[in-house]
């Protein structure tokens, strides 16, 4: 695989990406489909994503087939079919409903920095996602989840924290996602050999 940069994503072939921003040393899997979204610093996803109308924060990591901010349909109409609104495709004098799109694009799937949204899981709509949190394979996530809080299952529930509420807090100060890249680097190795607690006894 190629070097990631700091100037541009690497993105694989086959993806459509549209209106996107991207951090440095950011990754779009094979496939892909990105809409109306921020990817951050470091974070990445795997084949086959569908993310839309999405805040992504740094170190994110979005396994295969994810799909965040599934767009809705309008149920409190007389149709849910999207003729309504995707009106030009289907009438030649008409055009399409642009307020409706600009609803859509209003309702952010928020996902924090440090996150792991496992294979086939669903985040929908107006919901967030905090910081280190564990989302597995899978499920279909429809409130905010905790920091560093591991769900599961549809709905998503609780099935345990990753750390204590001090070890969480501590981290959540110590933000190592905002260090230099650089800084990074120097601490490569502890982040490899250390447990979090420890990793805080030398950095916080």
């Amino acid at each position: 695989m190629a070097r990631l940069t700091a100037d541009a994503p690497f993105v694989h072939p086959d993806c459509e990406i549209t209106d996107t921003t991207f951090g440095r040393y950011s990754e779009v899997g094979r496939g892909t489909r990105l809409t109306h979204s921020h990817l951050g610093d470091y974070s990445y996803c795997d084949r086959f994503a569908d993310i839309a109308n999405a805040q992504i924060g740094k170190f994110a990591n979005i396994a295969s087939y994810v799909r965040i901010g599934a767009t809705d349909h309008p149920m409190d109409k007389a149709s849910l079919h999207h003729f309504h609104y995707r009106s030009a495709d289907y009438f030649d004098d008409a055009t399409d409903d642009e307020d409706w799109f600009a609803h859509r694009r209003s309702r952010r799937a928020v996902i924090g920095h440090d996150t792991w949204i496992g294979h086939g899981a669903q985040i929908r709509p107006d919901v967030t996602l905090g910081h280190g949190c564990v989302v597995a394979g899978g499920a279909i996530v429809t409130k905010d989840v905790p920091p560093y809080m591991i769900v599961a299952g549809i709905p998503a529930a609780p099935l345990r924290a990753r750390f204590t509420d001090d070890v969480a807090e501590r981290m959540m100060t110590l933000a190592w996602w905002d260090w230099s890249h650089d800084r990074l680097r120097a601490a490569l190795c502890d982040f490899r050999e250390m447990t979090a607690e420890a990793f805080l006894e030398k950095y916080a």
